[in-house]
């Protein structure tokens, strides 16, 4: 679609996403043992990660805590 739109279609999805295992500030809607979901999508997959400090966040959680899926949207065209 955004091709066909005239957009370029070299950017790379992301759903990047974490349990929450602790308690949070007063008031938040997560609850513990929810996943919260983000899903962007950049033109550099390398510099978003970096930007949200990912490696850093994603080491210091357990491995089951914590997942990453990375699509290369110009692949899919």
């Amino acid at each position: 679609m955004r091709e066909q739109k005239g957009h370029k279609a070299d950017h790379v999805v992301m759903a990047l996403g974490g349990r929450k295992d602790t308690e949070g500030v007063p008031g938040s809607r997560l609850e513990i043992g929810v996943w919260g979901v983000y899903v962007v999508y950049s033109r550099s997959r390398d510099e978003f990660l970096q930007a949200i400090n990912w490696p850093a966040l994603k080491q210091a959680r357990p491995e089951d805590a914590v997942f990453e899926v990375i699509v290369n949207a110009a692949a899919k065209a």
